[in-house]
């Protein structure tokens, strides 16, 4: 028998890397490519971070079997952790704000996961939010362990280890820059670090949504803007998390919901890439910073997840006219 697994988590990296071709600016003298994590059996991203974070805890001792896994996530982590818990029969517990999308809760609960949902508009401390009643939930529920994807350092030394030397491994030497948006920061440290040793000279680029605090806290080392709410999932911060190691990062750009969501209607039009809004955002982020460069690069942008967690809002008429988004 050829090419057959064992077990789903064997299918997990390995993505491929596809040219940008249409929705990027006719005259640049740039290309760009797209690392297309949906690829990863669970959709995004995150399913590397999820089977390391897990197989960490349980060489650690953290985790038993049968136990609870307690997670706050914006949907894809928990979407990695949910479909590995299913496999090694583990319960999950996941909580999440309100703006994330119904087909993120569903598939969640689909997983057999209990769903807490938590107000989007709530302060990082404020008991209410996710952050706070994951905590609290963790407190409450003897021989639980919280994945802690935030924090963890695994999450960012899976990417280091696995998710950089599979890049180079692709596209070898001849990589330019990096492009990726920032939610835990494990992604783009991780990648960062790598490259840091490999080769320096690649730029490490951080696309940040308007109304996150991470663009302030690269360039003026504090917050000069105050959090605000913004549309685009699983991407910025309001806390800096300690995955987000910005000595690894060269550079920020800010992008706003409208031209994020934009882009994302393009990319699945031009590009046939379903993809969700912050993998757009990131684009996005990629073709401002390349209005920066002095020669002829091979940017590489990182889109994160597929674009069906998202029908009922970037791909929903109705909705995006509603949050004046079309």
């Amino acid at each position: 028998m050829k090419n057959v697994h064992q077990s789903l988590l064997e299918t997990i990296g390995n993505t491929p890397i596809i040219k940008i071709n249409k929705v990027v600016p006719k005259d640049s003298p740039h290309q760009f490519f797209a690392k297309v994590e949906y690829f990863n059996p669970g959709g995004s991203v995150k399913d590397r971070v999820a089977a390391y974070m897990i197989s960490e805890a349980e060489r650690k001792g953290l985790l038993k079997p049968g136990g609870m896994i307690i997670e706050a996530t914006s949907g894809n982590t928990g979407m990695g952790l949910a479909m590995i818990a299913s496999i090694k029969g583990y319960k999950c517990i996941f909580v999440m704000p309100d703006k994330i999308s119904e087909e993120k809760r569903a598939i969640l609960r689909a997983y057999g996961a209990e769903v807490v949902i938590t107000p989007t508009n709530v302060d990082v401390d404020d008991p209410r939010s996710y952050i706070s009643v994951c905590k609290r939930l963790v407190a409450e529920t003897p021989g639980s362990f919280h994945t802690n994807q935030y924090h963890n350092p695994d999450n960012m030394n899976q990417h280091y280890r696995s998710t950089g030397p599979e890049i180079f491994d692709q596209f070898g030497d001849k990589i330019d820059v990096f492009v990726a948006g920032a939610g835990t920061g494990g992604t783009i440290s991780g990648v960062g670090r790598f490259f840091k040793e490999k080769k320096p000279s690649v730029q490490i680029i951080m696309a940040d949504p308007v109304g996150s605090i991470l663009y302030d806290l690269f360039y003026h080392k504090k917050v000069v803007t105050p959090p605000a709410p913004y549309k685009v999932e699983g991407v910025g911060e309001d806390m800096l998390p300690d995955n987000v190691q910005l000595q690894y990062i060269d550079g920020v750009v800010q992008v706003t919901d409208q031209q994020s969501f934009k882009m994302t209607q393009e990319i699945i039009r031009q590009e046939g890439l379903c993809i969700g809004p912050s993998s757009a955002m990131a684009l996005v982020g990629a073709i401002e910073w390349s209005k920066k460069l002095t020669k002829p690069s091979n940017i590489l942008v990182l889109f994160p997840d597929n674009g069906r967690g998202y029908l009922s809002k970037a791909f929903n008429p109705t909705w995006l006219s509603e949050n004046g988004l079309n």
